[in-house]
């Protein structure tokens, strides 16, 4: 079973919905079971789940501890087990999930505050001793600091070469329990979504 922990120290940059887009591609893909477990006490990743009524994507319970959760994953035949994050480090969330991962994946908008406040991320990830891999997210038309940001990026880690476009059709997505590549199967969120996927087993030795 791998393991991919989704983490952030900064605030609304998409681990959510990261999140959802690489479960359901990992899916779609061949490459499950896929579980996901959710530490957020904001309860986004739950409560997505909840919507979609998925009858294959399990949601397991944090209720006994991580450990227990990622027994569970194991005992279901899991082959790929998300972990979403919160932003602080609540109990020691954060730490654990990056610990118990054999990938963490990092969201980061290319904004100057973002950039800034990635230091406190990699630090976690380094004390654990975990790769780590950028996913510059939510980027926009023609904006001059993406391509700035991956440079700086790169100073701390790998960068994925697929980066995620700012597209509101995210959200009415995700409130129906659903992912937006699913919704436009065809269109460009579904090729990015699939380039990141392959990218991300890659990096994890996965393969159908």
């Amino acid at each position: 079973m791998h393991i991919v922990t989704v983490t952030s120290r900064k605030g609304g940059v998409g681990k959510t919905t990261l999140s959802c887009i690489l479960a359901v591609e990992a899916e779609r893909s061949g490459y499950g079971p896929v579980a996901l477990i959710d530490s957020d006490p904001m309860r986004g990743l739950d409560m997505w789940w909840q919507s979609r009524k998925s009858e294959s994507l399990g949601l397991i319970s944090l209720d006994a501890g991580l450990a227990s959760a990622v027994s569970v994953a194991e005992r279901r035949g899991t082959k790929l087990l998300i972990i979403d994050t919160p932003t602080a480090d609540i109990g020691s969330a954060v730490g654990t999930a990056v610990s118990a991962a054999h990938l963490v994946l990092i969201p980061v908008q290319p904004s100057p505050h973002d950039l800034r406040a990635i230091g406190s991320t990699v630090e976690i990830c380094e004390k654990a001793g975990k790769p780590l891999v950028f996913i510059i997210n939510r980027t926009k038309p023609r904006a001059g600091l993406t391509g700035a940001a991956a440079i700086k990026l790169s100073q701390y880690g790998r960068v994925a070469p697929t980066m995620i476009a700012d597209r509101t059709a995210h959200a009415s997505a995700a409130a129906s329990g659903r992912t937006l590549p699913e919704m436009e199967p065809g269109g460009p969120a579904a090729v990015e979504a699939a380039e990141l996927w392959a990218y991300v087993a890659e990096r994890i030795g996965a393969s159908a």
